[in-house]
């Protein structure tokens, strides 16, 4: 993307949003701390729940568990309490202890930005927010970041200091130069031998001529697969207005640019990217969710959540991992049952 010098649904809406301006990304960018920003998220996305008509949009309920610090107290259940003299979770179906493993864009596209912050300070949040978030339903989190070539690999593990680790490694300043979407994808499915969700969080302004290819050897071996496409504003649509040199932040070459002429191109082109991107995941059954960086990091969250329960909880989350069949759900950029 050169550099100068999605909104959710009603029903999403509803439940990640608790209230006017609670969900800011502004506000939210502006907290130093990145465990921070994911705990604030997470926790304004279970006060959603809790305020909306959704807040019983769990799952079934299935057994209890001694509770741990750091649990939800509000799945405490304090008929047993008074019975047991102990605190015990309620554990629902969705809790299903699955391999999470995060696939995070450190090329230096993710640098740019037309607001106080750029895509890679909001998708290094959104990344901390699902690791935070699927670490609190026991679930094993891993972590692979790329650019043109593997940067870390973390393993997914449920282990003390483990989500600090991951924290580390998001947290490393932008290095690489190009986007290569090929590396990572074919590493992960040579590396990883049980099945679990794969989430990648990117542009995807890169050439994916390998994308289908890689996407479909995950899925034939019974991966679940979503794509969080994280865009600028000024991205998804040409904003700047007047003639100037743009600089682009992979390759380092300027251009002149006139938007007036421009913009009509760069709409079509734009256009026809997104699409070629929406009919591979499509075709594959993998679940992709366009957002942009002015969006609140909760209507991502929500969606990852609703997703899976969409696929009808335990049952269907058992039968896409034994049989390596599956089919996202849609939503409104694509993905959907082929």
């Amino acid at each position: 993307m050169a550099n100068q010098s999605g909104s959710a649904s009603p029903a999403r809406a509803s439940l990640a949003s608790g209230g006017a301006g609670e969900h800011d990304p502004h506000a939210l960018m502006r907290i130093k701390s990145l465990t921070l920003r994911a705990r604030a998220v997470v926790e304004g996305f279970y006060t959603g729940l809790h305020r909306s008509p959704y807040h019983g949009f769990s799952v079934e309920f299935s057994e209890y568990r001694p509770y741990v610090q750091g649990d939800d107290p509000r799945g405490l259940d304090w008929k047993l309490y008074a019975r047991s003299d102990r605190y015990y979770i309620k554990r629902f179906e969705d809790e299903t202890d699955r391999l999470v493993y995060l696939i995070f864009d450190r090329s230096r596209s993710m640098g740019f930005g037309t607001l106080a912050y750029d895509k890679s300070q909001y998708a290094v949040t959104l990344a901390a927010t699902l690791a935070y978030f699927m670490s609190l339903q026991r679930d094993s989190v891993g972590l692979l970041t790329f650019d043109e070539s593997i940067g870390d690999w973390i393993p997914a593990r449920q282990r003390p200091g483990h989500f600090r680790q991951l924290m580390v490694a998001l947290t490393r300043p932008l290095a690489g130069a190009g986007t290569n979407l090929d590396q990572p994808l074919t590493q992960l499915a040579q590396r990883i031998t049980k099945r679990g969700l794969v989430i990648l969080i990117s542009d995807l302004l890169a050439p994916i001529a390998e994308l289908r290819a890689n996407l479909a050897m995950l899925r034939s071996r019974g991966q679940e697969v979503m794509i969080l496409r994280t865009l600028d504003p000024g991205e998804a649509e040409l904003s700047i207005a007047d003639l100037t040199t743009v600089v682009d932040l992979e390759t380092g070459r300027e251009m002149p640019l006139d938007p007036s002429s421009a913009r009509e191109a760069y709409a079509k082109n734009f256009a026809a990217h997104r699409d070629e991107i929406r009919s591979i995941c499509d075709a594959l059954g993998v679940d992709l969710y366009e957002l942009l960086t002015d969006q609140p990091l909760a209507d991502a969250l929500a969606h990852v959540v609703s997703m899976q329960q969409q696929r009808g909880g335990r049952h269907a989350r058992r039968g896409m991992l034994r049989g390596g069949a599956g089919g996202a759900g849609g939503n409104r950029h694509g993905g959907g049952t082929p």
